[in-house]
């Protein structure tokens, strides 16, 4: 991996040409305590897109992987968030970029998308459907599932579901909760209806925590919906149907 600073936070990346020739590059956005390598290397997201002749970055948000680490929840808005994927697409000289984030990574792609929409040449966004607006999801108590001394102090399934994930990752716990904290905004109707870019929303049929894919689509002017037939929030993700799906859009976008 390399680093570079983002405003005074040191931002892990990797940056994997294509198999064949120069190509179009696409940055890649993970969820919320995950990492680069659990979102997009694990899944065969990288070998699919470098297969199909595309340039992938991928970075680990702050607070996650090999990134800096800060515990005050304000370090972490979803615009402060969109910035370090701004500053690296500048790092890499890279003018203009496709960009995929899955769920919290989603929520940072709609924000990169809005404040620079010179600067995405569309934007990808799984896991995230009408909940980028409405605001609802995640249950509230994932920040205390974080500190809590054990895993068996948690009553609530979801967020003992993202205590465990967050343990197998290897994350800092602390930094997670203040990212929780402070990475919730929203985006209001008027909002998403002045993203220019081509969007694709892509959520499992089955997937109770990022809201209606069709809904938020209908929102966007250039957008469209992907279901994942029988695909919940986690397994969503790396799901054929969801690749096939993200490959054809790539293709006959503008």
């Amino acid at each position: 991996m390399q680093t570079f600073d983002s405003d005074g936070v040191s931002i892990a990346y990797i940056d994997v040409p294509p198999k064949e020739g120069a190509a179009d590059p696409i940055l890649l956005i993970h969820g919320f305590a995950s990492n680069h390598i659990v979102n997009w290397v694990n899944t065969s997201w990288v070998r699919t897109l470098t297969g199909a002749g595309r340039r992938v970055i991928a970075l680990d948000n702050r607070g996650h992987g090999r990134s800096g680490k800060l515990y005050d929840p304000e370090a972490y808005g979803s615009d402060l968030m969109a910035e370090d994927a701004r500053r690296l697409l500048d790092h890499l000289g890279i003018p203009r970029a496709d960009v995929m984030g899955y769920s919290m990574g989603a929520r940072i792609t709609a924000f990169l998308a809005l404040a620079h929409p010179d600067r995405v040449r569309s934007a990808l966004l799984g896991g995230l459907g009408l909940h980028l607006v409405e605001g609802r999801g995640l249950p509230a108590g994932i920040p205390e599932a974080m500190e809590v001394p054990s895993r068996d102090d948690i009553t609530d399934p979801t967020a003992r579901m993202f205590r465990v994930f967050a343990e197998q990752t290897g994350s800092d716990l602390r930094a997670l909760a203040a990212c929780m904290r402070g990475s919730r905004q929203t985006l209001s109707r008027a909002e998403v209806a002045q993203i220019e870019v081509p969007v694709l929303v892509a959520v499992g049929t089955t997937d109770t925590v990022a809201g209606s894919g069709p809904a938020l689509a209908a929102l966007i002017p250039e957008a469209r919906a992907l279901d994942i037939p029988n695909r919940d929030h986690n397994l969503a993700v790396g799901d054929k149907v969801h690749k096939a799906g993200v490959l054809e859009f790539l293709d006959a976008r503008p």
